[in-house]
C-alpha cells in the first residue's frame, strides 16, 4: 500500500482516482491538497467516497494552493509531508478551453513550476504521476507520437498553450525523479454508467443539438473529415492506476487516446439519432456558424463556446505505441465511443436541466 498526494481534489478524476485505489486496496493514507474555498466541498466528497466505497479512507486534507510557494502549505504538514514516501499526483489544472491567457499561465504553468519545485525537496518520492493533455501539440497535424513534444506554429487556445509549457518543466524533472506524464484525450463520463460531473467537450454536442430538437432536423456544422479522440473516465482511470505501478512506464509519456477513434460528423449522426430519432440531414455553414458564435448570448443559448468550432476541421492521430505496450497483459482497453452514446446519452437526458452539470460560458 502506498501514501499519495493529490492536486485538484474534489475534481472528478482526483475523486475517481482516489477511488479506483482504494478499491485496489493500495491506499496507506492519501494526502489531498485543497484550497481553503473548496474545503467544505472536499470534506463532503470524502464523506460521498465513504458511502460508496462502504468504509471510511484514511484521506487528510491539506490546505494549500498550487500557484504559491511551498504550495502555500503551513510549516507543521511541510514537515510532516517530507517524512513520508509519497506517490505524487498532480492534478490540478484549468481545464477551461475558453481560460483567459493570465489564468492559465497562473495555474497551469506556474501552478505546475511550484509542484515540480515542492517534489524537488522531497526527499521520498515513489512516483510522480503528472496529467498534461493530448493536445499540447496545438495545430500540428498527422501523426502525433508520444515520444514527441514540438512547439507547434501555433495553439488553438490558451489552455494547449499552457499545457505544453507545463509539460516542458515536468519533462525536465524525469532526469531527477521517476516520474510519468499522462496524456489523456477529451475526456468523457463512465462508459458503463454514463457518470460525469461536467457537461463539456463532447457534451457540447448534445447541448446543440438538444437545444436544436425542436428543427424538423438537426444540421451538420459544416463538412469535415476529421476525427474526434473521446475516451471515458473508466478507461483513463484504470489505465493510469495500473501504470502508476508499473515501473515500465517511470520515464514515459503516454498518450491515453483512442487508438481507434471515430469521424466527427459519425460520432454527431449517432449522438442526433439517440437524442432525436432523427438524422441531420442538412448543413449549417461553418462561416455562418463561427459569425453566430462570436455572440456570448448565443454560445450560452446552444451550450456550446465558440472554441468547439476549432477542432473540427484538425486532422491529427494521437500515436498509443507505448501505451499500448504498457498495458499489454491487463484486460484494459478504451471501450468504443459509438457504442456507449446510449449509455452517455441516457445520463445526459437525467441530467441536462441541472445547471450544476452545465459550465459557465462567457465568464
Amino acid at each position: 500500500m502506498r501514501t499519495h498526494l493529490f492536486t485538484g481534489f474534489p475534481g472528478f478524476i482526483a475523486n475517481e482516482m482516489i477511488k479506483e485505489l482504494a478499491r485496489q486496496d493500495d491506499i496507506q493514507k492519501v494526502y489531498v491538497l485543497v484550497l481553503q474555498s473548496e474545503e467544505e466541498r472536499a470534506k463532503k466528497k470524502i464523506n460521498e467516497l465513504a458511502m460508496d466505497l462502504g468504509r471510511v479512507i484514511p484521506i487528510e486534507i491539506i490546505i494549500g494552493d498550487i500557484t504559491k510557494s511551498n504550495l502555500g502549505i503551513n510549516e507543521k504538514n511541510l514537515q510532516k509531508i517530507q517524512t513520508t514516501r509519497l506517490t505524487i499526483w498532480h492534478l490540478a489544472a484549468i481545464y477551461d478551453l475558453a481560460v483567459k491567457e493570465k489564468v492559465a499561465w497562473t495555474v497551469n504553468v506556474e501552478g505546475t513550476r511550484n509542484v515540480n519545485d515542492f517534489i524537488r525537496k522531497q526527499p521520498k518520492i515513489d512516483r510522480y504521476m503528472y496529467f498534461s493533455t493530448a493536445y499540447v501539440a496545438g495545430l500540428r497535424e498527422g501523426v502525433l507520437l508520444e515520444t514527441e513534444l514540438i512547439r507547434p506554429n501555433k495553439f488553438k487556445n490558451h489552455y494547449e498553450e499552457t499545457k505544453f509549457e507545463a509539460e516542458l518543466l515536468v519533462e525536465e524533472l524525469k532526469k531527477d525523479v521517476p516520474t510519468t506524464i499522462i496524456r489523456p484525450g477529451i475526456v468523457r463520463g463512465h462508459s458503463e454508467t454514463g457518470e460525469t460531473v461536467k457537461f463539456d467537450g463532447p457534451y457540447f454536442f448534445m447541448n446543440l443539438i438538444d437545444r436544436l430538437s425542436w428543427l424538423p432536423t438537426v444540421p451538420y456544422i459544416g463538412r469535415t473529415t476529421s476525427y474526434i479522440n473521446v475516451v471515458p473516465i473508466d478507461y483513463i482511470i484504470n489505465a493510469t492506476v495500473y501504470l502508476s505501478k508499473k515501473t515500465d512506464a517511470v520515464g514515459e509519456t503516454i498518450h491515453l487516446t483512442d487508438p481507434s477513434p471515430h469521424p466527427i460528423e459519425e460520432v454527431f449522426r449517432a449522438m442526433t439519432i439517440e437524442l432525436t430519432g432523427k438524422k441531420p440531414k442538412w448543413r449549417l455553414p461553418e462561416s455562418f456558424a463561427r459569425i453566430g458564435m462570436r455572440s456570448v448570448l448565443l454560445q450560452k443559448t446552444l451550450g456550446v463556446e465558440k472554441e468547439t468550432l476549432d477542432y473540427l476541421k484538425w486532422n491529427a492521430h494521437f500515436d498509443t505505441a507505448i501505451a499500448e505496450k504498457l498495458l499489454k497483459g491487463s484486460s484494459i482497453r478504451c471501450p468504443d465511443f459509438i457504442d456507449t452514446i446510449p449509455t452517455m446519452t441516457a445520463f445526459y437526458n437525467t441530467h441536462k436541466k441541472d445547471p450544476s452539470y452545465q459550465i459557465t460560458i462567457g465568464k
